[in-house]
């Protein structure tokens, strides 16, 4: 028999129960459909909507701008939390969603840099920017409001399928983008097919705010303004007495970080990773990853459960410590499993670049030789060592046994081909299988640490100033740190010449997350929340 903690039969889920569950998430998984379209077209926005002439300072700028939505969402939660904790639960983040929306379908009507010129770029960071604040207010909203409404033995469990809304926004978006490929040449869709899966998010939108007009307001937050406890300063609260503000910076720098480089890690950094450096499709990609979301989806939900038994902590902790033993063997698999000649190429054709004029720009296009080389290198996903060059000499390359002098692309990659090196993975020696499972399992850590995580969040602070307190820290946490994980790791990979040397971030900061968390992380699951 399925018991609860306390050892008594548990009950099923209610009609109002799963109604509750249904609308909360609907609202999070248009939110995040909306923020994962971005992620999917990274590549197509970087020649969109940047100036052209440098692949790999394109490719940084779309994912600089990807960013940018992640660093803004902390004041969207200073912002959203604050209201959610005057004015209540459903009417924040219900203006949350329908920002969110209009950013979207505002990126789907820009034009592009060709039409514009600068001002394209621009006007795509306002509209990233906006998201971004619309999403800092709705995770905290949706976390406090379906555990406030959950029964407290199985709190972890229903707010469980919150998290899950995130897969399927990923899916969502991959369906969207994927249908839009196919169902035109190539031309078509970087002409005015991309456009379509930003726009047909106003149907998620109108389904999003009708679900959510039903819902009432949370019983905790009824209670407290009947009972004139609601607080008249969220923030000087939270974060101006040390009693509360010293949870804020235990989750900030544990959970918080964790769960944004895990996050980072595999719902996006490994899409670039395949996509960008092992030149493996993007709808084989998306394919995969599909899959391996589809195979990670009842983890959420089994990890909330479990820590509904056992508690959050450990479960958490341990999907950080996983993350940072494993990452850097994982993404040398991928290598192997989904690129294999080009880990050939790499161990049998070592590259050096000669050059004493070497810079590190991200944002404009390659001045000198050495820079122009290395701009090419990376974007062709290519590790290299760098030398300085014999006195009186100009920049060079040398490609195993081939040396090439100058920056010439055209040189450089008639050598780099004739190495060994392809300009595309070869579909036929994938090995798909071993692709998709080391994909799941970099997103079962996610599941892991982000399963149990939203109940966590609203028993470590009191009710009362509980959006405010658990947003801020969320976001800066799953936003700073995972948000800009991709651009940090692909920048870091073009500094250094190595592919993987980026990869350092997301593990050193889980360690982090893993010290802190096992020393200051108390163990919530027992805790009354509605105080």
């Amino acid at each position: 028999m399925d018991t609860s903690v306390s050892g008594q039969p548990q009950r099923s889920v209610t009609r109002h129960e799963f109604t509750l569950i249904v609308a909360s998430s609907f609202g999070a998984l248009l939110e995040w459909y909306d923020f994962y379209i971005y992620a999917a077209l990274a590549g197509t926005f970087g020649t969109l909507f940047f100036p052209s002439g440098n692949d790999t300072v394109a490719f940084l700028a779309s994912l600089a701008t990807f960013g940018a939505g992640f660093l803004v969402r902390p004041l969207g939660a200073l912002f959203f939390g604050r209201l959610g904790d005057r004015i209540g639960r459903k009417y924040t983040f219900m203006a949350t969603i329908v920002l969110m929306g209009v950013a979207t379908v505002g990126v789907g009507l820009l034009p592009s840099f060709e039409r514009i010129g600068m001002l394209a770029p621009a006007l795509l960071v306002a509209l990233r920017l906006l998201q971004g604040f619309a999403l800092g207010g709705e995770t905290g909203g949706a976390a406090t409001y379906l555990a406030e409404h959950s029964p407290a033995e199985r709190r972890g469990f229903f707010t469980s399928s919150l998290q899950t809304t995130a897969t399927l926004g990923l899916l969502a978006s991959i369906a969207a983008v994927s249908i839009s490929r196919a169902a035109m040449d190539e031309a078509a869709f970087r002409s005015w097919g991309w456009r379509m899966p930003f726009l047909v998010s106003i149907v998620l939108l109108a389904v999003s705010v009708y679900l959510r007009t039903k819902l009432a307001e949370s019983p905790t937050f009824r209670d407290m303004k009947r009972a004139g406890r609601l607080s008249k300063s969220p923030i000087g609260e939270s974060f101006g007495t040390w009693g509360n503000l010293k949870y804020v910076l235990i989750m900030l720098f544990s959970t918080a970080s964790g769960v944004g480089v895990v996050f980072g890690t595999g719902h996006f950094y490994s899409m670039v990773f395949l996509q960008n450096t092992l030149k493996v499709a993007p709808n084989t990609v998306n394919l995969f990853l599909a899959i391996a979301l589809i195979g990670v989806f009842p983890c959420y939900l089994v990890f909330g459960w479990l820590s509904d038994r056992i508690g959050r902590k450990w479960i958490m902790m341990l999907a950080c410590l996983l993350l940072a033993a494993t990452t850097q063997p994982i993404f040398h698999a991928l290598t192997h499993y989904a690129n294999p000649a080009l880990e050939a190429f790499q161990k049998q054709a070592p590259v050096t670049v000669r050059a004493d004029d070497c810079r590190f720009t991200l944002f404009s296009a390659p001045v000198t030789e050495c820079d122009r080389i290395r701009a090419f290198l990376s974007a062709s996903g290519v590790s290299y060592e760098q030398a300085r060059p014999a006195a009186g000499e100009g920049a060079s390359t040398t490609i195993g046994a081939r040396i090439v002098q100058g920056s010439d692309r055209h040189a450089l990659e008639q050598a780099l081909i004739a190495s060994g090196w392809s300009p595309h993975a070869d579909p036929a020696r994938i090995d798909a299988p071993m692709v998709i499972f080391l994909m799941w399992l970099l997103l079962l850590y996610l599941a892991m640490i982000y399963g149990p995580m939203a109940a966590f969040m609203v028993e470590l602070f009191p009710a009362r100033i509980r959006y405010t307190s658990l947003s801020l820290p969320f976001h800066l946490g799953s936003g700073w740190f995972g948000g800009m994980l991709p651009f940090v790791v692909s920048a870091m990979a073009v500094a250094r010449g190595d592919v993987y040397f980026g990869l350092w971030y997301p593990v050193t900061i889980a360690l982090v997350s893993f010290a802190v968390g096992v020393l200051f992380v108390p163990e919530t699951f027992r805790r009354d929340i509605t105080q």
